[in-house]
């Protein structure tokens, strides 16, 4: 089903990209999936992250915004082969949709020969009833690539091998820094095959970034647990957390509990269009497992000094 991202973010059109990013936090936290067990919720937080990566980027949003959610399969030079194509049947992609009896080409998504645009619905306005049935364009193909929130914080090359009808192929994947879940990455002319002397279509790689044993991402920031003493907590420290770069330091204010979110700014994913997203370590008070005879000594030393009561506290 076609999906408004607008709807999605539940935000306007006109949406500043402000209202936009606070928008995809306040949904994000709320649909994550590990803090939201329902069913549907990890569907949800995959359709928000794919709503947040077309939109928080100005040029794809203009794109989504003049062609909808298929936008992606509108070639890039949509505008110069209309201009070449006038009165001329659009030069060499005229046998696409040309007269009733012209060849129909899908442009597939996610492997579904059901799925995607029919190409002659969407640029029919465009062809003439003498188009004839001349070279078809290749269909455009997408597959997941699967990165680890590491790998998607450093970008680089990586190798991706895609099993498909005439074997398996490898390719050589670019990967932009900072890229976010649902994001895609686009292969020029690595798509299906077209006839005659049509180029292929392209093949689209939709960022899966895998689930972390420290990180939590929402957008392009990072949470994290951050353990520490009860006397680190209550007296203050300077501690070690660990961000997708390595590990940087952040002050524990003194009176801290556990619970209390501490923003290190810049630290989270990297943008290349704009601000990079913050870390935020999430404080979480340990105690020793096993007292030594002083640690309990002082420990009842405190007890019976401190008039302190948690249950109190709001």
């Amino acid at each position: 089903m076609a999906r408004d991202y607008y709807e999605v973010l539940g935000v306007s059109r006109g949406a500043s990209q402000d209202e936009i990013q606070q928008a995809f936090r306040t949904l994000a936290r709320r649909y994550h999936p590990d803090v939201n067990k329902d069913p549907g919720a990890e569907e949800r937080f995959k359709d928000l992250n794919e709503a947040y990566s077309v939109l928080s980027d100005p040029e794809t949003r203009a794109r989504y915004d003049r062609f909808g959610e298929d936008f992606r399969q509108i070639p890039e030079d949509y505008d110069e082969r209309v201009a070449a194509g006038a009165g001329a049947g659009f030069g060499g992609w005229g046998g696409a949709a040309g007269g009733e009896g012209g060849p129909r080409v899908r442009y597939v998504r996610g492997g579904d020969a059901g799925g995607g645009i029919d190409f002659e619905d969407l640029f029919g306005g465009f062809f003439g009833a003498g188009g004839g049935g001349g070279p078809v364009p290749g269909a455009d193909q997408e597959a997941e690539l699967p990165l680890t929130v590491e790998d998607a914080y450093r970008g680089g090359k990586r190798s991706i091998t895609l099993a498909g009808p005439g074997g398996q192929r490898t390719f050589d994947v670019n990967v932009p820094r900072g890229v976010v879940d649902g994001q895609r990455i686009r292969l020029s002319g690595q798509g299906g095959h077209g006839s005659g002397d049509a180029p292929r279509g392209d093949l689209y790689l939709r960022v899966r970034i895998q689930p972390h044993p420290q990180f939590r991402l929402e957008g392009r920031d990072v949470n994290v647990q951050l353990p520490v003493a009860p006397w680190e907590a209550a007296l203050g420290a300077t501690v070690p957390v660990p961000t997708p770069s390595g590990t940087a330091k952040v002050t524990v204010p003194a009176g801290s509990s556990s619970g209390r979110r501490l923003r290190l700014r810049g630290e989270g994913m990297p943008n290349p269009r704009g601000a990079d997203g913050d870390l935020y370590a999430e404080l979480r008070i340990m105690v020793p497992p096993k007292l030594t005879d002083r640690e309990r000594e002082l420990f009842e030393e405190l007890a019976a000094t401190s008039s302190f009561d948690p249950r109190k506290q709001r």
